[in-house]
């Protein structure tokens, strides 16, 4: 009967499609990365970038941004210093950014490649990958040439092609699939191919001012358990989108409150957190398997 009602109470803790595993052992803390962050953080117009660098604050771990660090205005020709900096720039030591689309509005993204040094990759493609515990972690940059016989997408296959049997999330700023303004990007077909053919857990974007959590698809764009699941998390500070048509696959969504993704890295597995700037808004957390990437299909 005490077996029963204990199983019934781990039930009623899952939270959307979640699938709650068990290690056969304990991670030591050597296996347990976390990574957090956003996309679309320094608009100067709003607080919502100092406003996410104070959550920031408390959350340990690497810092991913999907795209546009800051936005260029006439009135701050200069973001990355006088908006971004202030703000999020007391944690640039555990930043890895991905460039935008507002990264190029000089052209070639000197700014950001100056101000982030190494952080930021090679200029001028601004992609690379790490390691993080048990993890693959890819920064792809979708403001440059991404088509099938892209530089970007060849050093992709040969990056995953490389680390084969880790369980991988990528980063980048535009999204393949979302609810807000920005649906649908054909021109990330190339990249999600790529991604789902490999078999890569996680995709985070940006550029859609909103918070977007999806069902794992696979290249087809067809819910699968195996495909990737994608994050939309454009809520690092910049003025917010609404949230139009629901997609196909789209499992939460809230353009209500700036926030970070938190993601735990797990061995085997990874628990997602949205956290809100505003206490008491939209929430949403996770877990789930992760899957090893394998050879291409």
């Amino acid at each position: 009967m005490a077996v029963a009602v204990l199983a019934l109470l781990a039930m009623a803790c899952g939270r959307g499609d979640a699938r709650r595993t068990r290690p056969a052992s304990a991670p030591t803390n050597d296996s347990i990365a976390v990574l957090v962050g956003a996309g679309d953080v320094a608009d100067c117009g709003t607080d919502g970038a100092p406003r996410t660098a104070r959550l920031l604050d408390s959350v340990p771990g690497t810092i991913f941004i999907a795209g546009d660090v800051a936005y260029r205005t006439r009135r701050d020709p200069h973001p990355l210093r006088t908006c971004f900096d202030p703000a999020w720039g007391r944690h640039l030591a555990r930043i890895r950014p991905s460039p935008g689309n507002h990264e190029y509005t000089d052209g070639d993204a000197g700014e950001y490649f100056e101000y982030f040094g190494e952080r930021a990759g090679a200029a001028p493609g601004g992609y690379y990958s790490y390691d993080l515990g048990r993890w693959h972690v890819i920064a792809l940059n979708t403001s440059i040439a991404i088509d099938a016989g892209s530089p970007e997408v060849a050093w992709l296959r040969r990056d995953l092609a490389a680390h084969l049997g880790r369980c991988t999330v990528a980063y980048m700023h535009h999204p393949r699939y979302s609810s807000g303004p920005h649906s649908g990007h054909e021109l990330l077909r190339p990249v999600w191919d790529v991604l789902a053919s490999y078999g890569v857990s996680i995709a985070i974007a940006g550029h859609d001012h909103i918070y977007e959590r999806f069902t794992p698809m696979n290249a087809a764009g067809t819910p699968d358990s195996a495909g990737v699941r994608q994050f939309v998390v454009g809520t690092g500070g910049a003025h917010r989108y609404a949230v139009n048509a629901l997609q196909p696959g789209s499992q939460a969504h809230s353009s209500e409150t700036f926030g970070l993704l938190e993601l735990t890295l797990l061995p085997d597995r990874y628990r997602w957190t949205f956290l809100p700037v505003d206490a008491g808004a939209f929430h949403d957390a996770g877990e789930s398997p992760c899957h090893p990437t394998h050879a291409d299909r």
